[in-house]
């Protein structure tokens, strides 16, 4: 894995993603010091990084890339809508009754997990299980990420990083719920769709005709691989719900609404959360290898190392608390590498960045000739920042301004809505 070749940087960013982290785990030593401390972290974060905003002098390349962070902020919404849809309709199919009867898989690496439980110091144990990192601070720790453009610590734009980062996520949302709705697997919690979901407990008639009848029978299993016909009859229940959805009506034998959850389904949706099922691969630790993947080619050093370091921890903690199998990390971390890496092919940044200096400087070669024969030192600086900076004298003044204050209010308001709509994990 290639460490980016930048960087004479400070380690700022580093200090404020270990302060990120640490302040919020006081919610757990101590409440009353994470009450203060924590919006008093988001305050100053976010004071300094607005003050920078009239110093930047990327405004244009940001500009340049707004379209494209728009769009891709567009398709991951898609695919989130897509894999909610998935995530409700794999919780459904087979009924309550399926969730609470089936027993998990059998999970070496759970195994793994509670033997080192007895054979490990007893305080690294504690480590182990404690809840130091969850969705939200990957996703803030991006967040800090992009907005470190403003004081030159990654290369800008940091709305192509965000750009990048959120169409690999949603390239990667879509894998996922392709590959989860393909085969349906038992929860590592059984209880899990009783508690959470209010579904039917009889399957669908297409899990009664073409699964429950010989899902447990050998004999059935044969005969049906023999003749390659499903033979079941489909059993009638009076029960079954059919709400008016208007247009969204053909959802109805996907999502399969009770009476008590209402009858929207949008509503429905919202409440899908991470599911039920095993849901293979880990949407959470695809958020956080990318997160690690963005922070190790944008910035680099031990600061890397340390978000790789909370990637494991997560992994291990998503196992030990059963809210995924070890397949379903492993296979997220391999993924999310190498999605991020296929995405560095379409997504240039750096490549796009160097072409535009040197065609600027192509265009002033003959002045910047002329002002080194004059030994015009001024004139040299001026044409050498006109390169660094671009075409800006291209662009209105006015409309940077207005740009730059709707691109980081918009921002710091998308940062705000992720927090709070992913702060349980």
């Amino acid at each position: 894995m290639r460490l980016s070749p930048a960087p004479k940087r400070g380690g700022g960013l580093g200090l404020a993603a270990v302060a990120y982290v640490g302040v919020d785990y006081l919610r757990h030593l101590s409440p009353s010091w994470h009450s203060r401390l924590q919006p008093a972290l988001w305050a100053v974060l976010a004071l300094i990084a607005v003050a920078r905003v009239p110093f930047y002098r990327h405004w244009p390349a940001e500009l340049r890339s707004a379209v494209v962070f728009v769009a891709a902020m567009l398709f991951m919404l898609s695919t989130l809508l897509f894999e909610a849809l998935s995530v409700r309709s794999v919780t459904a199919v087979l009924g309550l009754d399926w969730h609470r009867d089936t027993a998990p898989l059998p999970d070496t690496g759970q195994w793994l997990l509670l033997a080192l439980n007895e054979k490990l110091p007893q305080i690294l144990v504690e480590v182990l299980r404690a809840r130091i990192i969850g969705l939200h601070h990957f996703l803030m720790l991006f967040v800090m990420l992009a907005f470190s453009v403003l004081f030159d610590s990654v290369e800008a734009p940091g709305l192509g990083i965000g750009a990048r980062y959120m169409f690999t996520m949603a390239v990667g949302r879509f894998l996922r719920a392709i590959t989860f709705v393909s085969t349906i697997l038992p929860s590592p919690r059984p209880w899990c769709a009783s508690a959470r979901f209010g579904v039917p407990a009889h399957p669908h008639r297409w899990a009664q005709k073409y699964y429950v009848p010989y899902a447990s029978d050998v004999n059935a299993i044969r005969q049906v691989i023999y003749q390659d016909i499903a033979y079941a009859d489909i059993a009638e229940y009076n029960d079954v719900y059919r709400p008016n959805w208007g247009s969204m009506n053909f959802l109805v034998d996907f999502l399969r609404p009770t009476v008590n959850e209402g009858s929207s389904w949008y509503h429905l949706l919202k409440k899908a959360g991470g599911g039920c099922n095993d849901l293979m691969y880990s949407g959470h630790m695809l958020v956080a290898v990318l997160t690690a993947m963005a922070w190790t080619e944008a910035y680099g050093g031990l600061s890397s190392a340390f978000i790789w370091m909370l990637v494991i921890h997560s992994a291990q903690r998503e196992i030990r608390e059963r809210h995924h199998y070890s397949v379903d990390c492993i296979v997220a971390i391999y993924v999310g590498i190498l999605l991020w890496k296929m995405t560095g092919f379409p997504w240039p940044t750096k490549t796009a960045s160097r072409v535009r200096k040197l065609n600027k400087l192509e265009k002033i070669q003959s002045r910047l000739v002329q002002a080194a024969k004059d030994s015009d030192v001024e004139e040299v600086r001026e044409l050498l920042k006109e390169v660094e900076l671009g075409s800006n004298a291209q662009e209105s003044q006015k409309g940077m301004q207005l740009f730059a204050g709707a691109t980081i209010f918009s921002a710091l308001t998308i940062v705000l809505l992720a927090f709070t709509w992913t702060s349980d994990g």
